[in-house]
């Protein structure tokens, strides 16, 4: 398009000097018509890079997650190939589930006894509370027989023996009291001890087995997202531990990220959805549509690092360093009735985003872009 601006001023010059002869052709309006086209040829290269700024680096990222298993045990089963389309949620690998199987049962029957161990915690409390009230009649008659046997041997109507004896069974049933009380209150402190509905002991079963039910779910790996299963080269027999230094497999997430990188003056007219076009090199010939979804206005240059040192100045002399891009990511937009394009992770490319300034020369760079997606057909190598 830039060669047809400057082929129509280049027709413009001839028809005026050359063809009319409304000028003179000399020296010095040759000299104009050159200037003219250079600033001519300048100002529109100047102005598009601003109101449709384009970008050379546009990177496709998808997540990827590196499949640990959370518990150890030998590989059973492995139920995908490597590079092949899993659903969320689909199986994955399957770990021997026996000794997780076994715990569990364990931890049934040791739930069963401890609930019923806990049903006898009321009749505990209940026999507690009337051993306490044996032992407090049993103190009211000693304590009684006590008075009656002081008045007898106060009358001369009986003898100190008595009174001793009589003293001695008092102190008995008071530590016999004092006893059935604290079995009371111990009997009682386990009642209330409680979480949620359960007694303490109940609960404590509960959560392991819960726990052991946890891992014995975990045996079966399953995907985390809809994505691609990378580098399976795990196979039954295998053991696997749960370590993140020794990942089973790399999981690739479906979903994407498209980021492209724009020199930072050339930022200044870009707004979240802003429509944008980008050609791939894996896809000749096609444009992807896509709009402005946000900028992501940070880089590594303006981060300071963790440490106990101060910062430097850059060394005198020292040449700066150039100047990071930013990243503006791109959402892919879905034509009607067209498929939406595949994209490989990692696939590169070119992409141009056109802001709401000076609509018109956006075909310039509409021009210009799809150049660029022809121009990936040529593989430039000699080899």
């Amino acid at each position: 398009m830039l060669e047809m601006i400057i082929g129509g001023y280049c027709a413009l010059v001839w028809l005026v000097f050359i063809k009319l002869k409304w000028f003179p052709w000399n020296i010095k309006t040759q000299v104009g018509a050159a200037t003219g086209a250079l600033a001519l040829a300048a100002t529109i290269i100047f102005t598009i890079n601003v109101v449709t700024p384009s970008s050379n680096d546009v990177r496709v990222i998808n997540y990827v997650s590196e499949i640990v298993p959370r518990v150890a045990g030998t590989v059973t089963r492995v139920a995908v190939e490597g590079n092949t389309l899993v659903k969320k949620g689909d199986v994955l690998l399957e770990i021997d589930d026996t000794p997780y199987r076994l715990r569990v049962r364990e931890l049934e029957a040791k739930l069963a006894d401890t609930i019923a161990s806990a049903k006898t915690l009321k009749q505990d409390l209940d026999s507690a509370k009337s051993s306490t009230l044996a032992a407090q009649a049993h103190l009211d008659l000693m304590s009684k027989r006590l008075q009656e046997a002081k008045t007898l041997a106060k009358a001369g109507a009986g003898n100190e023996y008595d009174v001793e004896n009589f003293q001695t069974e008092t102190k008995k049933a008071e530590s016999a009291l004092a006893s059935a009380k604290s079995g009371e209150a111990k009997a009682q402190i386990r009642l209330d001890a409680t979480v949620g509905p359960d007694l303490a002991s109940v609960a404590q079963i509960k959560a392991q087995l819960d726990s052991a039910r946890y891992d014995l779910r975990s045996t079966v790996i399953r995907a985390p997202a809809d994505g691609y299963p990378i580098n399976v080269s795990v196979r039954p027999g295998n053991y696997l531990v749960p370590m993140p230094f020794k990942p089973a497999l790399s999981f690739v997430e479906r979903e994407q990220r498209i980021l492209a990188f724009f020199a930072q003056n050339e930022l200044r007219y870009i707004q979240p959805g802003d429509k944008a076009e980008i050609a791939f090199q894996t896809l000749p010939g096609q444009l992807v549509k896509a709009k402005v979804d946000s900028i992501v206005w940070a880089n590594g240059q303006g981060q300071l690092l963790q440490s106990g040192q101060v910062p430097n100045a850059p060394v005198e002399m020292a040449p700066a360093p150039l100047a990071q891009k930013y990243a503006v990511k791109l959402t892919p937009i879905q034509q009607e009735g067209e498929e939406q394009a595949v994209i490989p992770m990692g696939a590169r490319g070119g992409a141009a985003v056109y802001t709401e300034k000076l609509a018109p020369l956006h075909l310039l760079r509409m021009v210009m872009i799809r150049a660029q997606s022809l121009f990936n057909y040529l593989v430039l190598k000699l080899h």
